[in-house]
């Protein structure tokens, strides 16, 4: 709970919460404040912002409502971010933790398979792995997940070694605590705040990866996302700049949040902010 109380004297903190659950209240009531699919046809094509009080943002080359599309693929984007940091989260920290509390030959395994994945960028090994399957939600997050634990593997093997030889978990050990029971009830919930750091900012590097996916084509078509709206509006970049700049300002809207978000939980980590 101090750490969370630390957060929140963060500037930086409290204004990603905001712009973060401003977002997440348009996903949320998407259906409600644009009701229908937003991949209908639904007016003129080509419509400018301000042309048309039905569109407030205009509409693209098919004739779609942007801000539909803007509101919806907030949720699109979401959900990805959050399941794929979710997968990340359980094999980076299942990794890391085991190596770190065994050590010897299994941290050595589970380091050089750690090593291989990060010898591979991770967004080719995203893009790989898309390509292959089907782009649907499900690849995509299976992709982005499986593809971005390896240095949170790391940083939780590192806070695991720190505290592997402590008093408290000696004395658990002494007990005749089972290595599970050690491992998730008295090593990991003092990892916590490290790893809700990384969170956030794995959470924005998923949103970037969706929409570059998307922007490449590799999108699910079924869905409407802030990469694909890009991507479909790069082709009239030129002569209607408003198709790709909007969802673009979204995207960055998006990832500006979480990542003032990481950097006051960052600062709320750092013992040495209460100090001074």
């Amino acid at each position: 709970m101090n750490f969370f109380y630390r957060a929140m004297r963060q500037p930086s903190a409290v204004i990603g919460i905001l712009l973060l659950g401003a977002i997440g209240i348009a996903a949320l009531f998407a259906s409600q404040i644009f009701p229908g699919d937003p991949l209908d046809f639904v007016g003129q094509p080509f419509l400018r912002p301000g042309a048309d009080p039905a569109f407030p943002l205009g509409t693209d080359m098919l004739g779609r409502d942007l801000a539909s599309g803007i509101v919806h693929g907030a949720r699109v984007s979401l959900l990805i971010g959050a399941v794929a940091t979710a997968v990340s989260l359980i094999i980076g920290t299942g990794v890391g933790a085991f190596a770190g509390y065994y050590g010897g030959r299994i941290d050595a395994a589970l380091m050089r398979l750690t090593e291989f994945f990060q010898t591979i960028p991770p967004f080719l090994f995203a893009l790989t792995i898309v390509a292959i399957l089907q782009p649907t939600i499900l690849t995509i997050v299976g992709a982005i997940g499986v593809t971005s634990w390896p240095s949170l593997a790391r940083l939780v093997r590192a806070e695991i070694l720190r505290l592997r030889n402590g008093d408290m978990v000696q004395a658990v050990i002494a007990l005749g605590a089972s290595d599970v029971r050690i491992i998730f009830l008295h090593l990991l919930p003092n990892t916590l705040a490290p790893i809700i750091v990384s969170a956030s900012v794995m959470v924005a590097s998923a949103i970037l990866t969706e929409s570059s996916l998307a922007f490449l084509g590799l999108g699910d078509p079924n869905v409407v996302s802030w990469g694909g709206m890009v991507g479909a509006g790069r082709e009239v970049l030129r002569s209607d700049w408003y198709i790709a700049t909007f969802p673009g300002i979204a995207i960055v809207v998006a990832v500006l949040a979480l990542n003032l978000l990481g950097d006051g939980l960052n600062d709320a980590v750092d013992p040495k902010r209460e100090q001074r």
